[in-house]
């Protein structure tokens, strides 16, 4: 079920939010009672709404209709129309050949709200318009997507490519250039001028990146009529590098979700299914948090999931008695014969259950083999926690056996290298020749231009940072789930000022309970605990450049349950998978193939 136009949900998070803003900032602005307004998307906002609001919202506020401003549309010259657009020159003709020429026109009238800052080259394109068809045209800031409740990603054109090509033409400074403005549209929605601070290493996008966003915040807020000079609040922003955490890119993770977009064909978060039967057909599903099962497990280890999803139909059937036996899939089909109020609920059940045993299946096929190995490598250490004195006896089975592809083996491998800060040129040699991988080696090489060393050098300082000792505070982890992404451990370090300073340098000046000094007003006591004196409501927000991992996402989760007191916002250009990075890479130093900006959009929900 939808949530209820205008209901502040706090576990939608950031989507509720930018549901809000959008309704506030738009659909408030331009509504009449009992006044009917048709909308018009192109692909950007059509994604941005589809991410925090159902049509049913949409209709809540008086819009009738949304169609698509890049289709050829029939006139409806009696209704209004509520233009959502980018401020690009596609989407601003589209506009304008909408009321250009002689009446009448294709709408009534117009309110224009443009998602991101219209340059004036495109604003005066609008003066071709008839001047009294115009009713509004605002910026209402919002160029991010609000993936999950916790997580952003922007929208931006082949950031991977644009960010680490060695290719001279690649107009870099342009890509950072739109990625501070949109991180900035973010911390205007969250109402935020938070503090900024970057990791050092492994390049100097952070550097760049942090600077370019504290230049354009001050900025923003200088011009902002309402936070007019806004001093900075209770939020802190870090910048880090794709390269400070390889390992979480490639290594195989066993939670549902982070497991799942690994190893199946998830496409656009659809995942396609089979029923079972002689009849089975094929269905698919969109992987999205109103789905309140799935919010449930997704961060849970597969092993786990797998008991809780027959326990929870276990639970349902017990009602009636309904299922007798093993909990499959084909009695779950009978099940919602049965007992039909329960359809819904138990059809999110079987389409999980599909979900988790399509993974089992992948991991029995050889993945639980890989994973043994993989987490060794990582960590230097095996299940018992004793050092592994040979990695290369941990690595040669994979790279030996013909049972697992390229990527495997090239996924092993490159854990081996990370756990060394990189190998000799004559061991990568061999690495590949017995890998019979010689076609995808610029999948390995390629990842010097992300600032990890592939090959070592006796004149090069590679600082590896250490790591928290995780024995006592998760003791029960899984033995093929032993490691933990490097943003866990700035998540931690941050919330209790441990940062070091030379490390994670301040690009601009922190909140008090940011900075380590526990300066507090005359007025209060004195507190020993920084954590204590950040009030309910702070903000980390984390932006990691180069893509985002699944597990990283689950990471900030994690934290914020575990500090109530720190909301966490992580986000990045784009979501990876250890397949996509891979590609990626391998790309890196070829001509570069463009990709669209914005991916297809669910369309059952706008």
């Amino acid at each position: 079920m939808a949530p209820v136009a205008g209901e502040a949900t706090a576990d939608r998070g950031l989507k509720s939010i930018v549901w809000q803003k959008i309704k506030k900032t738009i659909l408030d602005d331009c509504k009449k009672e009992e006044e009917w307004k048709i909308m018009l998307l192109d692909p950007f906002t059509t994604k941005l709404l589809s991410s925090c609001c159902k049509m049913s919202d949409l209709l809540s506020e008086g819009i009738t209709v949304v169609e698509d401003l890049y289709k050829k549309r029939e006139p409806v010259p009696h209704l209004k129309a509520v233009y959502f657009i980018t401020p690009t020159e596609k989407s601003v003709d589209g506009l304008v050949n909408d009321f250009s020429g002689k009446s009448p026109f294709t709408y009534e009238a117009a309110y224009v709200y443009f998602s991101d800052f219209c340059p004036d080259s495109l604003f005066n394109r609008l003066k071709s318009c008839d001047s009294k068809k115009i009713r509004r045209c605002k910026e209402i800031n919002i160029s991010f997507f609000p993936l999950e409740s916790r997580v952003f990603i922007l929208n931006i054109s082949d950031p991977f490519y644009r960010c680490y090509s060695p290719d001279e033409s690649v107009d870099k400074e342009a890509m950072m250039e739109e990625v501070a403005q949109q991180i900035v549209t973010l911390c205007a929605t969250l109402d935020e001028n938070p503090g900024i601070r970057y990791k050092r290493e492994p390049l100097d996008n952070s550097s760049d990146l942090a600077n370019l966003v504290e230049e354009k915040l001050v900025k923003y807020y200088q011009m902002d009529v309402i936070s007019q000079n806004k001093g900075k609040t209770q939020s802190q922003m870090l910048i880090l590098d794709r390269g400070f955490d390889a390992v979480s890119t490639v290594l195989h993770e066993l939670t549902f979700q982070a497991m799942a977009y690994d190893l199946l064909p998830i496409e656009n978060d659809t995942y396609k299914y089979k029923t079972e039967g002689s009849q089975g057909q094929e269905k698919e599903a969109h992987l999205e948090e109103d789905d309140e099962l799935w919010k449930q497990i997704r961060h849970m280890h597969i092993a786990d999931v797998a008991v809780k999803i027959p326990k929870l139909v276990k639970e349902i059937a017990s009602t009636r008695k309904a299922s007798e036996g093993k909990v499959s899939i084909s009695n779950l089909s009978l099940l919602m014969k049965k007992m039909p109020h329960f359809r819904k609920q138990i059809s999110k059940q079987v389409l999980h259950l599909n979900l988790a045993e399509d993974c089992l299946k992948k991991f029995n096929g050889g993945i639980d083999k890989l994973c043994k190995a993989e987490q060794d490598l990582a960590l230097g250490t095996d299940e018992n926690g004793m050092k592994v004195k040979d990695l290369m006896r941990v690595l040669l089975p994979v790279v030996l056996n013909k049972n697992f592809n390229n990527y495997d083996k090239i996924r092993a491998i490159l854990l081996y290298i990370f756990s060394g800060n990189g190998t000799t040129q004559e061991n990568l040699d061999k690495l590949i020749q017995h890998g019979h991988i010689e076609n995808d080696g610029d999948v390995i090489r390629n990842w010097k231009y992300l600032g990890v060393p592939i090959l070592s050098s006796p004149s090069a300082q590679h600082h590896k940072s250490s790591r928290r000792d995780r024995s006592e505070t998760e003791p029960e982890s899984y033995q093929l789930s032993r490691w933990t992404p490097v943003i866990k451990d700035v998540m931690e370090d941050a919330i209790e000022n441990k940062l070091d300073t030379k490390e994670w340098p301040y690009c601009s000046e922190c909140p008090a309970a940011w900075n380590g000094s526990g300066a507090v007003s005359a007025r209060q006591k004195a507190k020993t605990n920084l954590t204590e004196d950040r009030k309910t409501g702070s903000k980390l927000i984390i932006f990691i450049i180069g893509g985002i991992t699944y597990s990283e996402m689950r990471c900030a989760y994690e934290f914020s349950k575990m500090h109530p007191s720190c909301e966490v916002i992580i986000g990045s250009t784009h979501m990876l998978t250890p397949k996509n990075i891979l590609d990626d890479i391998k790309a890196l130093n070829k001509p570069l193939v463009p990709k669209d900006t914005v991916s297809i959009v669910n369309e059952s929900n706008c």
